[in-house]
């Protein structure tokens, strides 16, 4: 685990947007950890985690050309990162983000901001059903641009209906790479390297065993 990461999910923690007990999933699973995005609600805390997912692109290094934000959580978390791009020296990069609904007056249409040219590369808090990345396609390709790929805050390498997680229906079906900041493997890491958390790390390291995609197990 890279120190970025390690540094990512002990902030999590510390602001509560990581957090550990029982919590119910839309799924019905029971969870020992549950993770809400929505907590980077300041503007330092948002320019920590704009932070992250710059230092995950850098990392990666995918070639592409506009960021893209689904709305609503998409929307300041690519506005946020192509700041953090920028004032890393990497490159200026365009972004852009849709609208729940087409806009008919003033400049109209579906999505607000930079044209969606080229290679688009999504930037969303987690893909859980696959629904808010499958929306994104439909945009990106309607617009007549390629996707690049996808970049979240955590991946659960967790089983969905037939087995794969939601992660690897998505790469299967658009043919597209996943980047995520952390994964569960991290946060048992990280938790393994606080030994006053060894409860949640058991606790979370039997979720996975149950829960885990096959690789993970």
């Amino acid at each position: 685990m890279k120190d970025y990461q390690h540094d990512f999910l002990g902030f999590a923690a510390e602001i509560g947007a990581l957090r550990f007990g029982t919590f119910t999933l839309k799924s019905g699973r029971q969870s020992p950890y549950f993770f809400n995005a929505g907590l980077f609600n300041t503007g330092a805390r948002l320019d920590r985690l704009a932070s992250a997912y710059a230092q995950c692109i850098q990392d990666a290094n995918p070639a592409f050309d506009v960021l893209f934000g689904p709305a609503y959580k998409g929307i300041p978390l690519a506005a946020a990162t192509s700041i953090a791009l920028s004032r890393s020296g990497v490159r200026d990069v365009a972004y852009a983000f849709n609208r729940k609904e087409a806009k008919d007056h003033g400049e109209g249409g579906l999505v607000v901001g930079s044209p969606l040219v080229g290679r688009i590369l999504v930037i969303d808090d987690v893909i859980t059903a696959g629904t808010s990345v499958h929306e994104s396609m439909r945009i990106i390709q309607e617009a007549g641009a390629e996707p690049a790929g996808v970049v979240i805050a955590l991946d659960r390498q967790e089983q969905g209906q037939d087995g794969r997680s939601a992660i690897a229906e998505v790469t299967a079906r658009f043919g597209i790479p996943v980047l995520s900041l952390v994964t569960l493997s991290d946060l048992i890491q990280y938790l393994e390297d606080h030994p006053a958390q060894g409860a949640d790390a058991e606790a979370v390291r039997a979720y996975r065993d149950r829960y885990g995609v096959a690789s993970q197990a």
